[in-house]
């Protein structure tokens, strides 16, 4: 059925991105003999990284570092990358012309038939996701009835794994609020870690993020679950809007097999917990998955030891919340250790008191990258003294190797978005790595 469904049919893409998920997008569509067009407000430069990956296909056009019209009125079909506001006047072209505007996920959801277990939660849903992933992908396949896939908002468009999907796998989803704003379906299996302000540069309140949020459990039927974290006084009222059954999870006591620090992650572990007990797994079998599971890159990761100082990246720690539990998860962990914290970017519209406040009372340096976000935490610090602005990765790192002592922590946390000096939180992560293993 999959195969024949888009050949010689007019795709636009809107959004090829540099996540990896539009590469993705692209690589499905040149494979059903589609007629591809590719249109991205980058340029080619900025886009040389994802361009590389698809120059082998024939079949692609482009129209880069701006949008035209006739792009969106020529297309048959448009793929919206997640990043794309449904607000933008493109869009609102296509509509005028009664063009289908799908995702990568929504078109995913309509034809694969498989079981599909969605997380989403302002925090916590890429461990969650990838723990759940692990779990299952552990079990023998006889015991699941199927294989078990892993794609969303991890940098694998789930496009990539439709020809290969069966009806009785399992696919787990990591899905962002902008990848469930268009969707007219929901997973078999929901999980909400959490929900904090966050994207408010996107969203016109708090009220309108966390109803793209509840897409995720609207359109489930009543054989249908949804997970959800008993501890955050917003996710527990979802329980009286859903329409299938309501696990609810807290943080549970530590498992002996589970090696990531911090409370947060107790909670990550719960989720995952309740997913692999609704689909039947012995707990004896989770604890020895547990074992296995090394986290997640970028989000509180060890990346190396130099004279006695441990270097971390936490990049995608971009609102002030997961700052503040990096650096109490980190004093808690290395109780004796100074802190260098290095953080700083853009702002998403939020507020970075608290954030600001705890700065003071527990971090003894800051290393501050430029940006909007960056003002907002310097006005909150008042008269804290050890603050360093610096201009660029490498110059935090080397700023940050002087700071330190032997037995301290340095970790890259930055509490904002990336988009003013790195292509995306990826690369400055990437970059931060980069420069910290370089380090003699």
């Amino acid at each position: 059925m999959i195969k024949n469904l888009f050949t010689n049919k007019k795709i636009l893409i809107m959004g090829l991105g540099l996540h990896g998920g539009g590469v993705g997008v692209v690589k499905f569509f040149c494979e059903q003999n589609a007629e591809v067009l590719v249109t991205d407000l980058k340029n080619e430069d900025k886009l040389k990284e994802s361009l590389d990956k698809i120059k082998k296909f024939k079949n692609i056009k482009y129209t880069l570092g701006k949008h035209v019209e006739a792009d969106f009125i020529w297309a048959d079909l448009i793929i919206k990358n997640p990043d794309v506001p449904n607000t933008s006047l493109y869009l609102e072209i296509a509509k005028k012309h009664k063009k289908p505007i799908e995702t990568d996920i929504s078109l995913f959801l309509k034809f694969s038939g498989a079981f599909i277990i969605g997380v989403t939660g302002t925090k916590g849903k890429s461990t969650t996701a990838s723990l759940i992933y692990h779990i299952l992908s552990t079990q023998k396949q006889s015991a699941l009835n199927g294989k078990v896939f892993l794609a969303g908002n991890i940098g694998i468009s789930p496009l990539e794994l439709l020809p290969l999907v069966k009806k009785n796998d399992k696919v787990v989803l990591e899905l962002s609020s902008f990848e469930l704003e268009n969707l007219t379906q929901s997973p078999n299996i929901a999980v909400v870690t959490n929900i904090m302000p966050d994207h408010l540069n996107r969203y016109k309140s708090m009220t309108e993020y966390i109803e793209a949020k509840k897409i995720i459990f609207k359109y489930q039927k009543k054989n249908d679950i949804l997970i959800i974290n008993k501890d955050n006084s917003i996710v527990r009222q979802f329980a009286n809007q859903a329409r299938g059954k309501v696990i609810f999870f807290s943080k549970t006591e530590k498992h002996d097999s589970f090696n990531l620090l911090g409370e947060h992650n107790l909670y990550n572990l719960s989720a995952a917990i309740e997913v692999a007990k609704c689909l039947k797994i012995p707990i004896k079998n989770i604890e020895k998955s547990l074992k296995t599971f090394k986290g997640v890159s970028s989000r509180q990761e060890f990346v190396r030891e130099v004279n006695g100082i441990k270097y971390f990246n936490d990049t995608t720690a971009t609102m002030p919340d997961a700052t503040i539990i990096a650096i109490n998860t980190f004093l808690e962990n290395f109780p004796n250790s100074r802190l260098i914290l290095i953080c700083g970017g853009q702002n998403k519209e939020l507020k970075y008191n608290d954030l600001a406040r705890i700065i003071g009372e527990r971090v003894d340096e800051v290393v501050m990258l430029p940006g909007t976000a960056s003002d907002k935490i310097k006005d909150g610090l008042g008269n804290y003294t050890r603050i360093h602005n610096v201009f660029t990765m490498q110059e935090a790192v080397k700023t940050s190797k002087k700071l330190a002592k032997k037995g301290d922590i340095v970790i890259l946390s930055p509490a904002a978005a990336s988009f003013n000096i790195f292509k995306n939180e990826f690369d400055r992560g990437n970059q931060f790595v980069k420069f910290v293993k370089e380090l003699k």
